[in-house]
């Protein structure tokens, strides 16, 4: 190998331990959500400036908030199999560098939201990244086994940001977007938590499955997964979305209730990991349903 092709091999291979510092498969779906709430808060199709600056603010804040969670919980990670790959754990990326990288990219995704969205779309992502990277990471999940369901406000806030990113204000269908999220967050980690139980009770993180056992946690699961279908059913109800999402969100749920109630039932790895892998696909299609309903309704933007 010449030094050109091996430099450039050194620079890939560098390239891609700060990518996976971002969590790129996470911060895709927040920035799809995101999107969604933009495209919703308009009746025809979004200013493509305002849209395209929106997303790409979310994006860095998102980013600089999965890199910074990377490094406070580097610990952790090298002792659990899921996570000892990733660069801090392996020594790929030093300590500065990822605080550099995390303040950098959330510096700038808040700059960017605030001087060309609103000051409240950047106010309240700079709160999200607080509640992610510090209430969560740092109070949360080593304290208590309700740190998802207390932690996933966080997680429930970016279509809620793409709303006021186009709008300057917090509407009630904003409030329907950012509640559909955070019931859906505890069955979906909670299935995550299952499988990798034993991870988890090694490392001392009072996760739900270690604290209360396999039963209590599938029963959990399933009752939130319950409390999803009828959360779901409230852009409906409110007048919000229409017959399209109707049918596509009773679909959904039908199979989200399946795959919990087999979970509940049997128990068991592959369930749960099943169950999880649905619950991502679940999430995305149900807000794709929303989006192509929200065009439907308005004449195909």
């Amino acid at each position: 190998m010449t030094a050109i092709a091996w430099q450039g091999a050194a620079l890939k291979e560098r390239g891609n331990a700060y990518l996976s510092l971002c969590k790129p498969k996470v911060a895709s779906l927040v920035v799809f959500t995101a999107m969604i709430g933009m495209a919703l808060a308009t009746p025809g199709l979004p200013e493509l400036g305002r849209f395209l600056i929106a997303s790409l603010g979310i994006a860095l804040a998102t980013a600089g908030a999965a890199a910074c969670n990377c490094l406070l919980e580097r610990r952790i990670d090298g002792e659990m199999a899921r996570t000892r790959a990733r660069p801090l754990p392996r020594g790929g990326i030093t300590v500065l560098e990822a605080l550099l990288l995390a303040g950098g990219l959330a510096g700038l995704g808040l700059f960017l939201l605030y001087h060309y969205i609103n000051p409240l779309t950047a106010g309240l992502t700079a709160a999200t990244f607080i509640g992610y990277a510090l209430v969560y990471t740092l109070l949360l999940k080593p304290a208590t086994p309700q740190n998802i369901v207390i932690g996933g406000a966080s997680g429930a806030m970016p279509p809620l940001l793409g709303w006021v990113a186009m709008t300057g204000q917090i509407g009630h269908e904003a409030l329907l977007l950012f509640l559909i999220i955070f019931v859906w967050t505890p069955p979906h980690f909670w299935s995550l938590a299952l499988y990798r139980k034993e991870e988890y009770a090694r490392v001392g993180l009072p996760m739900l499955p270690v604290t209360h056992g396999e039963d209590y946690t599938r029963l959990h699961i399933l009752f939130y997964t319950v409390l999803l279908a009828a959360t779901t059913a409230l852009p409906l109800a409110t007048g919000m979305s229409g017959l399209f999402y109707g049918v596509a969100a009773l679909l959904l749920n039908t199979l989200f209730l399946a795959h919990a109630w087999r979970l509940y039932r049997h128990g068991g790895a592959p369930l749960a990991r099943q169950t999880f892998a649905w619950s991502i696909r679940y999430l995305g299609l149900l807000f794709a349903a929303l989006l192509v309903d929200h065009w439907l309704r308005n004449g195909g933007g």
